[in-house]
């Protein structure tokens, strides 16, 4: 790609981007700079405490029983430290951080020819994506962006009409997947409609359509909450089944799914103006904030029926667990929501979102600093069925408490939420 081509697709994004958005904030402010100074600062000390204790080739995960532990760059969770690192940077300045997260860039880069995941969106946009926008470099990243955009897109099929997320692997009735489509994978069409922007290529937003489109169709209840896993048939596109992989039982709402999909349909409302998207997005708000058994502090149990669970449930001694990385992930969606929305309905999002952020920048979920390995939050849940990161940081969570309060600080300077 030449130069000229990379400013024409940079400045065609800077373009759509303003397009879509929101108004200047409408609702009156309760969490001054000073506290987002403070969460931020703070946030920047402690990564940077964490790349202290990181090797160049290793991408930080979690924390667990004194030790860290630093999957490889194929794992879901990569791209999400350089994106922290790299919305850190964009607030502070700070040149170490900007160093730290191009040395994580350059081993994560050879993921854009993974099509082994439908993971790319959290792999590829939040650290390419958030390169692109903070720091340009745009041949590179422009190039990383488009090539993983067209990886993803090898694993959508017409026939369902969605992306595939796993390959291979059985259900807990010890039936083998046939095609398995979870809530997640709504977290991943950002990447998607943005690559059309970059591209002019319309391919990839219409496939991030579609897919959305079949999920509202196919994962929700009445009540708006969500299934965490559909399984088609592949040959018809018919359903197999509708089970979970880490809620407490099929039928339960799995906390943390239950943000993915309110940030997804939120984000397509964004990117697409369908106001079904809103009314999805608004409806998964209602069931969830209005949950009987949401915490005061409002940071979730790690299912939220969890108080359905017998003592003969194996998960029975897990069933007080919360989740921080729900919390952070609904705390960012919901200010984004305000945005498109009116009166007391804006108003109650927001205020929502700023209870989530004291209470996360408060004890017991923000660690100290060098607590924790050097993770900002305590207290998130991976996969309890799977008995992998309970109760202990999370890099996913960190990233999503930053992006909270970057996407809030911009309210307070009187800026959309969303660039």
């Amino acid at each position: 790609m030449n130069r000229k081509l990379s400013i024409i697709l940079v400045l065609a994004l800077a373009v759509a981007a303003s397009c879509t958005a929101q108004k200047t904030p409408q609702n009156k402010l309760s969490l001054d700079k000073q506290f987002v100074d403070e969460q931020l600062q703070d946030a920047g000390k402690q990564i940077k405490y964490l790349a202290s204790q990181t090797k160049p080739e290793e991408i930080p995960t979690t924390f667990s029983k004194g030790k860290h532990v630093n999957w490889g760059t194929s794992w879901w969770c990569s791209g999400f430290y350089p994106g922290t690192v790299l919305y850190l940077y964009e607030y502070t300045k700070d040149p170490e951080l900007l160093a730290e997260a191009k040395e994580k860039l350059n081993y994560l880069e050879k993921e854009k020819h993974n099509t082994t995941t439908h993971d790319l969106g959290f792999m590829l946009y939040c650290s390419f994506g958030n390169a692109l926008r903070i720091v340009g470099d745009s041949t590179k990243n422009t190039e990383v962006l488009l090539t993983g955009a067209e990886s993803l897109a090898t694993r959508y099929k017409d026939i369902t009409k969605t992306i595939r997320s796993w390959d291979g692997g059985k259900n807990w009735d010890g039936q083998p997947w046939t095609y398995p489509v979870i809530i997640d994978n709504m977290m991943n069409l950002e990447f998607l409609t943005q690559a059309s922007k970059l591209s002019g290529n319309p391919k990839f937003k219409e496939i991030a359509i579609s897919h959305a489109n079949t999920t509202l169709k196919n994962h929700f209840r009445k009540d708006f909450s969500s299934y965490h896993v559909v399984d088609y048939n592949d040959k018809d596109g018919g359903i197999v089944g509708k089970k979970t992989a880490q809620g407490a039982f099929d039928e339960s709402a799995w906390a943390r799914g239950q943000a993915w999909a309110f940030y997804g349909y939120t984000m397509m409302y964004r990117e697409t103006g369908d106001k079904s998207y809103l009314d999805q997005a608004r409806g998964i708000a209602n069931f969830y904030l209005n949950h009987p058994n949401l915490p005061a502090d409002l940071i979730p149990y790690w299912d939220m029926d969890q108080n359905k669970l017998d003592a003969n449930s194996k998960y029975y001694t897990q069933k007080d667990l919360r989740d921080v990385s729900t919390a952070a992930v609904m705390a960012s969606a919901l200010i984004e929501l305000a945005q498109y929305t009116k009166g007391a309905e804006s108003a109650n999002y927001l205020s929502k979102a700023e209870v989530m952020l004291k209470s996360m920048a408060s004890k017991p979920y923000k660690a100290d600093y060098k607590e924790a390995g050097g993770y900002i939050l305590k207290h998130s849940v991976g996969s309890i069925p799977h008995k992998t990161e309970v109760d202990v940081p999370l890099t996913y969570a960190d990233y999503y408490y930053v992006e909270a309060l970057l996407r809030y600080n911009r309210l307070l300077n009187n800026q959309p939420a969303i660039l």
